[in-house]
């Protein structure tokens, strides 16, 4: 099934997405997508809009390796302003609330927010699938083992791809159970794999369609381009692009980026090459 509904609106995802990343964090590892106010993530949201943004991706709690905790309280904080201000202004563009705490997701779709992004499949809060049950809202769901600090210490697969799917097969039977109507499920490109298991990842993607869902890539300026190619975060727009080429030619059907004028154009170039 490749239409989502986000709040009433219906989204068909055969047509491949675009999902800005607006972060409210300090430390996220791209400097670009940094904002430290609501107005600042606002500002921001226009512009991704106007360059193409089908959605925009709003997250408080930094998912970097080695990432420091923070109170539920604070990530709220630095979220709910944001959402209520974006969703004001552009009520007609979904909000991606990004958080594995389902006190702090609860609080964004209550704010506006249209969308559940969890890194942590819902292991983190257990009672997050049953929210987005009770709410009618849409779940990414992402494969990760342990937690933004330690997980780069767990990499050690028997058959990456494999479980991978057998971790999605289960988890997808919870969601259903838990009345989700809409899943995406994300690979999780960087989390708990190593620079090749995440090129690994990428070309057996298409293998990712036997679960039936639609498929977020979120490859954007990761450590597997710039350290691949040797460059900082802040230069690596032109690997991101390529391996974004390479995400749709094997399925992927939604794009989390820090620059959706570039996704976009991505994007039309594949669909001219899909004609």
């Amino acid at each position: 099934m490749s239409t989502i509904n986000c709040l009433g609106k219906l989204i068909d995802l055969e047509i491949p997405r675009v999902m800005g990343i607006l972060n409210l964090t300090p430390d996220s590892f791209y400097p670009g997508s940094r904002h430290n106010s609501a107005g600042s993530a606002l500002e921001q949201a226009g512009q991704f809009i106007s360059e193409g943004a089908d959605f925009l991706d709003i997250g408080g709690y930094s998912s970097r390796p080695g990432a420091q905790d923070i109170s539920q309280q604070e990530e709220a904080d630095r979220v709910l302003p944001a959402i209520e201000a974006i969703t004001k202004a552009h009520p007609e563009v979904p909000i991606s609330i990004d958080t594995f705490r389902s006190s702090v997701a609860r609080q964004a779709l209550e704010a506006g927010a249209a969308l559940i992004n969890d890194i942590s499949g819902a292991a983190a809060s257990p009672d997050m699938l049953e929210l987005a049950g009770k709410k009618n809202v849409p779940i990414i769901l992402m494969h990760m083992r342990g937690t933004p600090r330690n997980m780069q210490q767990l990499t050690d697969y028997q058959d990456l791809i494999g479980e991978v799917l057998q971790y999605f097969s289960g988890l997808l039977d919870r969601a259903k159970k838990a009345g989700v109507n809409d899943c995406i499920v994300d690979p999780g490109f960087g989390f708990a794999k190593t620079r090749e298991q995440n090129f690994e990842l990428l070309a057996k993607l298409d293998q990712l369609k036997i679960l039936g869902v639609p498929v977020l890539a979120g490859v954007s300026r990761k450590s597997m381009i710039y350290k691949t190619l040797e460059i900082a975060p802040e230069e690596a727009l032109n690997g991101t692009t390529a391996l974004h080429m390479a995400a749709l030619e094997r399925g992927a059907r939604i794009l989390r980026v820090h620059d959706p004028r570039e996704a976009s154009q991505c994007i039309q170039l594949w669909k001219e090459l899909a004609r």
